[in-house]
């Protein structure tokens, strides 16, 4: 069993799951290879509106990836193919223009933990357990996956998880920054399903273009103001969206949008 990587989309709600749990969801090749199509899947349909990734089960988000794929796929000039599949997952993961949000149960290890930092935001369930060991196994670890640690939880957080490699519970999480919020494992699921049917209600050209603008905040520190974010505001207040947007707010009334 090499794991797969399922979608499946639900009034305005696109999933996206890491399924291996007989090896607490760790990610085989052939599953890095599954998350840029599956994405491409969810980021093209009309009908999704944010996306939530999450593991199968409730034992692990996703526990790193596999480890006992490593003496063949990851060592010597091997692994330099092996990581640009892995990056090709985390550039279409962090591509995504619709919302998404990290469901994490469990194991939240290794690749799991940076697949998360991905994500718009996190929530995760009292029973989460964070770690990066990858000084514990010796690989190297890529600049654009400590830039992205360093984006959410600062220098001093990202230098310690990093050089300890240790792990920490699901308040370690939260108070590091790491996650947004920390749930009962039993209203986890309930939880992130409300907060995605909220998001999916809300205008979808505010938020891509909101993210658009929020996604180079982080990336340069610096006020945006490219062309991009010029035509991705002023597509805001051309759409029927805004017209809905306002009449609805006027005649007090949940608005209706259609992403036009």
């Amino acid at each position: 069993m090499t794991g797969l990587i399922r979608t499946s989309i639900e009034n305005g709600i696109g999933t996206l799951v890491f399924d291996h749990e007989a090896r607490r969801n760790a990610i085989t090749g052939e599953m890095w290879d599954a998350i840029p199509p599956a994405v491409a899947e969810l980021e093209a349909s009309d009908d999704v509106r944010v996306v939530v990734m999450r593991g199968a089960g409730e034992v692990a988000f996703v526990s790193g990836a596999d480890i006992s794929e490593f003496e063949q796929s990851r060592i010597g000039a091997t692994a330099a193919e092996y990581d640009k599949r892995n990056a090709r997952a985390f550039s279409a993961l962090s591509s995504m223009t619709k919302p998404l949000i990290a469901s994490i149960h469990g194991f939240c290890v290794g690749g799991g933990c940076a697949i998360a930092l991905m994500a718009d935001f996190r929530y995760c369930a009292d029973d989460g357990v964070f770690a990066i060991p990858a000084a514990k196994l010796g690989l190297g670890y890529h600049a654009s996956g400590l830039e992205a640690l360093v984006n959410v939880v600062g220098q001093a957080k990202a230098r310690e998880m990093f050089f300890t490699a240790r792990r920490f519970d699901a308040e370690g999480a939260l108070q590091a920054g790491l996650v947004n919020q920390v749930i009962a494992k039993h209203e986890l699921d309930a939880y992130v399903l409300q907060v995605a049917n909220e998001i999916a209600s809300n205008a979808p050209l505010t938020i891509a273009s909101a993210k658009l603008v929020l996604g180079q905040i982080r990336n340069t520190h610096d006020t945006p103001g490219g062309e991009d974010i010029k035509t991705s505001i002023r597509t805001c207040y051309e759409s029927d969206d805004y017209v809905e947007g306002v009449r609805a707010f006027l005649e007090k009334r949940s608005a209706k949008f259609t992403g036009h």
